[in-house]
């Protein structure tokens, strides 16, 4: 099912097997003036979800077929930069770190209010913007935020909007120490970091370390207790 709006509209997937929430969530959102198109399961959203381009996915984390963690992980490993909003009726802090750890760029609690959940929905369409296109420096590398590549002298690896965001907001004063909750609300819009105990900046380093190869370690310096800081030279 899919509802028409403008062309230019955002296209936001709803993913929710209850009928009487899902059609709500459609109804506002139309209201809104976004584009919408529905899943009742997980795995109709898995097909939906590769059947046209959308600009964010509603994603609730129970659901028949296949549950929300696992289409929250498979889109992620197909589609890097699409943003995804879980709605679960579990908030400890378990299960929001699984979430994260899933791939999800946010979450709201159930019960929600409907201004909550569009204040969510419209960062998430904000942050998802491509940045600006003029490229930085990461020790010997250049990253090009325009096409997420990171450039070395004999090759070049791609990399995720997230990761080209936590490389720019590094970069921006190297040898600054970047806080985990800084990234939290900067990368992630997490205003709400302090109440979350979440190992999504610690994995998301690990993977750029790993892009950066050789120099990993020693530009991306983890500073005990206190965050993140890139030392913008290498030996």
């Amino acid at each position: 099912m899919t509802t028409s709006a403008s062309a230019h509209a955002p296209h936001i997937l709803v993913v929710e097997d209850e009928p009487s929430i899902r059609q709500g969530l459609l109804d506002v959102l139309v209201f809104r003036g976004y584009r919408t198109s529905a899943a009742v399961d997980g795995k109709q959203a898995l097909r939906t979800a590769t059947s046209a381009r959308f600009d964010l996915v509603l994603l609730d984390v129970m659901l028949p077929e296949v549950d929300g963690f696992t289409v929250c992980e498979e889109l992620r490993r197909t589609q890097q930069e699409l943003p995804i909003l879980l709605l679960t009726a579990k908030n400890s802090e378990e299960d929001v770190l699984r979430g994260f750890e899933a791939g999800a760029d946010d979450y709201v609690t159930k019960p929600f209010s409907v201004r909550q959940l569009l204040a969510r929905v419209q960062a998430l369409l904000k942050r998802s913007r491509k940045p600006g296109a003029e490229g930085f420096r990461v020790g010997p590398f250049e990253v090009n935020p325009e096409h997420a590549l990171l450039k070395g002298e004999a090759s070049e690896v791609e990399l995720s909007q997230k990761e080209v965001e936590i490389l720019r907001l590094l970069a921006e004063e190297p040898g600054r120490i970047v806080s985990r909750r800084v990234l939290l609300r900067e990368v992630w819009g997490m205003h709400n970091a302090e109440l979350v105990e979440t190992r999504t900046v610690d994995v998301h380093i690990g993977k750029l370390r790993k892009k950066l190869g050789s120099h990993g370690v020693e530009l991306l310096e983890t500073v005990r207790g206190q965050g993140y800081r890139l030392c913008n030279s290498t030996r």
